[in-house]
């Protein structure tokens, strides 16, 4: 594989990958992908030496709220689609703007890095072995969901531990007393699937969660009020009242009540395990103190025993290729400082696209973040004065991206953002760079 110093190497085919090849195409800008699977889709392809989905695994934001407003998923596509429907989604858009051609598949980069002439070299393993290859920069586009993140207990467990990312199917928990540890999306999905399969099924929380059912009024949750921000304060109060109307009180059901406001961590989109609580397929279990041989002991004392303990305990930023000193970034725990978690100040011609989590952002937001990459790379050749006045930016404070909210301070949430903030300062980025 030659050089190729005029392109730009972009790293995954997910979600925010195509997004990247697609604006990059839009610009006139070459580019050449690298993806580790055999094909496009990232995580939704379950087929994925990474992809970290299940069988049952569904988006939790509905469609119109989650697709590129270039390419709308077809009608017959259920409003929260499957991961086979998103799949053929992502090969389909590829293909209707020719973009598989330009990723070499089956390939994994194993180091990216900035080669002091203003180019990088970036190193693969592939069908065709280790090949090292000069690119005009990096698109860094790999994901947030790739990478376990496993805590350590004290104690041992003589049965089955599994994180969430190597579950695919329920069968697993055939007949077996199942924990799960952690009621996120994931957790909360699996807890469900457990139920149909299990001889039983407990989730240990250390904290309350809101949970926020996926049709309101006869339509999916996240398209009412779309395009009319209210000011946080109203937004908190009347969301939290109209919860409790369609979803009762989860302190009810076991949860502790939380100790913060809606939308201040990520909701849990799923109200049906809390209907198996209320049938008692389901119980709430506090935090848990150790492992205990055949069993678990949770700091209220009890001890409860199991078969499997599942680890529904997220993600780590994951960045293996890159010298986290090019990210500004201390490591786990913290994300990487960059402007609009996109552009570091240590190179003009590396670029993170996809680590930003917030409801509703959807792909969409994403899409917009590599529009505005291919805006500053444009602007650099064709209004080189405002490409300045950017990097200007870029190497100085940062935006306050929260509107308002006062999110928890949790490793997860250290690269979240409010939808609205963030898109209209992107959006107004790409309008001086024009």
């Amino acid at each position: 594989m030659p050089d190729d110093p005029d392109s730009y190497a972009v790293i995954g085919a997910g979600s925010s990958g195509l997004a990247a090849a697609r604006n990059l195409q839009r610009a006139g800008i070459p580019w050449a992908g690298y993806e580790l699977a055999s094909g496009v889709g990232g995580l939704w392809d379950i087929s994925g030496p990474r992809s970290t989905v299940y069988e049952s695994a569904h988006l939790i934001s509905s469609k119109t709220t989650t697709q590129f407003a270039e390419f709308p998923m077809r009608d017959e596509v259920a409003d929260y689609p499957s991961h086979r429907d998103l799949l053929g989604y992502f090969r389909d858009f590829a293909s209707t703007h020719g973009l598989s051609d330009g990723f070499t598949f089956g390939t994994e980069v194993v180091s990216a890095r900035p080669t002091g002439d203003g180019s990088w070299t970036v190193v693969s393993t592939g069908p065709a072995g280790t090949v090292e290859r000069r690119h005009a920069g990096v698109l860094a586009a790999n994901g947030t969901l790739s990478e376990p993140s496993v805590p350590a207990f004290e104690g041992s467990f003589d049965g089955e531990v599994l994180h969430t990312s190597a579950y695919k199917s329920p069968t697993v928990f055939t007949g077996k007393r199942v924990l799960i540890i952690g009621a996120g999306n994931s957790g909360c999905d699996i807890a469900v699937d457990a139920v149909h399969h299990a001889a039983s099924v407990d989730i240990s929380v250390r904290r309350g969660y809101y949970f926020v059912p996926k049709y309101l009024f006869g339509k999916p949750a996240d398209t009412l009020n779309q395009g009319r921000p209210l000011p946080p304060r109203i937004k908190q109060a009347i969301d939290s009242r109209v919860l409790k109307l369609f979803t009762g009180d989860p302190v009810k059901f076991g949860f502790p009540a939380p100790d913060y406001k809606i939308y201040e961590s990520h909701p849990i989109v799923n109200s049906l395990v809390l209907h198996h609580l209320g049938h008692g397929d389901l119980s709430v279990k506090p935090d848990v103190r150790r492992l205990d041989g055949d069993g678990v002991v949770f700091v209220d004392g009890s001890r409860a025993a199991y078969d499997v303990v599942v680890l529904a305990t997220g993600y780590h930023l994951h960045y293996p290729f890159l010298d986290p000193a090019l990210l500004r970034w201390a490591g786990r725990g913290s994300a990487p400082d960059l402007y609009l978690n996109i552009f570091t100040q240590e190179d003009p011609n590396l670029f993170v696209l996809g680590m930003i989590e917030a409801s509703g952002i959807g792909w969409q937001g994403r899409y917009e973040q590599a529009e505005l990459v291919a805006s500053y790379l444009r602007a650099r050749t064709s209004n080189p004065a405002a490409a300045r006045s950017f990097e200007d930016r870029v190497a100085g404070p940062r935006p306050d991206l929260s509107g308002g909210y006062h999110y928890l301070g949790l490793e997860r949430m250290s690269y979240y953002v409010n939808k609205d903030a963030y898109r209209s300062a992107v959006r107004a980025e790409i309008e001086r760079l024009a």
